[in-house]
């Protein structure tokens, strides 16, 4: 359900008192008996509130510590480099990091002027040296970041050599070892004060704005944007990307505006999202309302997450695009103009983006790579140039160079909202008269996502399902083609399910923070049919659960 004041500009009441939350970091230390006060690594890292035991300078220490181990044991010697975004808790968590990798002697690069650093830089950084590394030499990275969630959230994540987001291997491992150094009291954790830590021989700085921006021609035709002259119209959102928008701007001479330059750590500027917490979500009409409504002031708006490694477009005649329609026209678009990329280049997406995308890759005579939910299943593809666009329906992407070598193995807003540019600029036509002229030849699908209730086990019982717990063999009127509980691109688990038509599907996956699983569906047949496509998946799953739960109780 929608929360009335959706779209609405945040109160006072909405706003996170900021000093409560980084004293709950310094203060609040979590019982490791406690399912929820433990370091858990999803698809992103680590994330939490202090408020909640969930995030705190305990669970820093001790998954940088985690991370040193690890990073020993896999031979990485070289420079580790640190971003942060503007999330209250990302500075006391940056700090702490610090702290513990420069007492275990680990190189460290800071953004030169103690800027915010958006995850796509640090991705890009990485690859940038290890390009040349010797293999002892090699670099990796650690983002404090909680990516859109609200303001009273941190987040950490650990980008190894390959640039993108670490495997379940490093995770799996990370998270149990730094559990470990929690119920130990942090025994084992190696620490000097920060004073000395930003002293230390081994802290050194870096330009990453500098670096990501000046090699962006390197993956984008920006002499056809400035010679078209749009008008660009950049959101950061109040996020890691404010300062990055403006040296665009001035580097390669282009008529953007950034729309909106404030940071502030209570994100009193935004508007509510739907359920009426503040969100960063860029691909959300909600969060996006302010920049919607000057929609045509501009003829391409953009706005990005607080890492900006996610992309929204907005455009005179479309208003917010939905993340699917963008990701096919991306697509579209790139694997015709892109000549110089490898000639069997297959198309990425993670299983619950849009079948619009199929549609597109079978009409580029490209293969399609259907993975898990999660960018890291993306990395090797883009590193060897098998894959040359990678995306999730969660406006998620990035893709590779002009000349067909790897850009960034990490999502990049930034590149996705500078393409809606040159798509315009390239072809006379905005993304959205684009993706209605694809439509036109693929047919219009409708897409929703929606939440339905699961508790903890339940949640357990839909990650780990088979597929022959299924019984049906009907959707919504039409023979069910395909029962998944693996990708078809890599054969890796989905935790969860998929159940497909030829007209319509439908993906049912346990959400990681909440007590809910996530129904994704579309229909190549309209409104209607996707409502009895999801409610029919909701008797499904319903089923599928209660059986499985009876069967545990046996």
């Amino acid at each position: 359900m929608v929360h009335a004041r959706a779209g609405q500009p945040t109160a006072p009441e909405d706003l996170i008192d900021v000093a409560r939350l980084v004293t709950a970091y310094y203060t609040l230390h979590p019982d490791p008996e406690v399912p929820g006060q433990r370091v858990a690594f999803g698809t992103s890292g680590h994330r939490g509130s202090a408020l909640e035991t969930a995030f705190n300078e305990d669970h820093i220490a001790a998954t940088t510590q985690a991370i040193c181990e690890y990073r020993a044991a896999q031979g990485v010697t070289g420079p580790l480099f640190l971003g942060a975004d503007t999330h209250a808790l990302s500075e006391p968590a940056r700090a702490t990091a610090l702290e513990v990798l420069a007492a275990n002697g680990v190189t460290v690069l800071l953004d030169e002027a103690d800027g915010y650093t958006p995850t796509p830089a640090v991705s890009h950084a990485i690859l940038a040296h290890n390009r040349t590394a010797a293999p002892a030499e090699r670099a990796d990275g650690i983002v404090v970041t909680p990516s859109h969630n609200p303001p009273a959230d941190g987040g950490f994540k650990y980008n190894p050599p390959h640039g993108g987001p670490a495997g379940s291997d490093a995770t799996g491992w990370i998270q149990d070892r730094a559990n470990e150094l929690i119920a130990a009291g942090l025994t084992g954790v190696r620490r000097i004060p920060y004073a000395r830590a930003l002293t230390a021989p081994t802290t050194h700085r870096y330009d990453f704005l500098g670096r990501y921006v000046d090699d962006l021609p390197s993956v984008l035709d920006l002499d056809a944007v400035r010679a078209a002259g749009l008008l660009i119209g950049a959101d950061p959102l109040g996020g890691a990307s404010v300062a990055y928008w403006g040296r665009i701007a001035e580097t390669h001479r282009l008529d953007l505006t950034v729309v909106n330059p404030l940071t502030d750590p209570t994100w009193r500027f935004m508007t509510l999202d739907w359920d009426g917490k503040v969100r960063m979500d860029c691909s959300s009409p909600y969060a996006m309302a302010s920049l919607i409504g000057r929609r045509n002031e501009y003829a391409i708006s953009t706005g990005n997450d607080a890492d900006a490694d996610r992309h929204g477009i907005v455009t005179p005649d479309g208003g917010l695009m939905n993340p699917n329609h963008y990701l096919a026209v991306a697509i579209d678009y790139l694997y015709r103009h892109r000549t110089d990329w490898p000639a069997e280049a297959a198309v990425g997406k993670t299983l619950v983006s849009s079948s619009m995308i199929d549609r597109v890759a079978a009409d580029l005579k490209r293969e399609l790579v259907e993975v898990p939910v999660g960018f890291k299943w993306f990395v090797d593809g883009l590193l060897s140039g098998a894959v040359a666009f990678g995306g999730e329906e969660s406006a998620g992407a990035s893709f590779l160079r002009r000349d067909g070598s790897v850009w960034t193995t990490d999502k990049d807003g930034i590149l996705l909202a500078l393409l809606a540019s040159e798509i315009t600029a390239v072809t006379g036509r905005t993304p959205s008269a684009y993706y209605t002229e694809l439509t036109g030849r693929f047919g219009a699908p409708a897409y929703a996502r929606v939440d339905a209730p699961a508790d903890r086990a339940q949640k357990a019982l839909l990650a780990k399902l088979s597929a022959d717990r299924v019984r049906a063999d009907r959707l919504a009127g039409e023979p069910i083609t395909a029962i998944l509980t693996e990708a078809p691109g890599n054969g890796a688990a989905i935790g969860g399910l998929k159940v497909c038509t030829e007209n319509a599907w439908f993906a049912a996956r346990p959400s990681g923070t909440e007590d809910v699983y996530k129904i994704y569906a579309e229909s190549f047949q309209g409104a209607e049919h996707l409502a009895q496509v999801q409610e029919e998946a909701r008797e499904l799953v319903a089923g599928v659960l209660g059986q499985d739960g009876a069967a545990a109780a046996q």
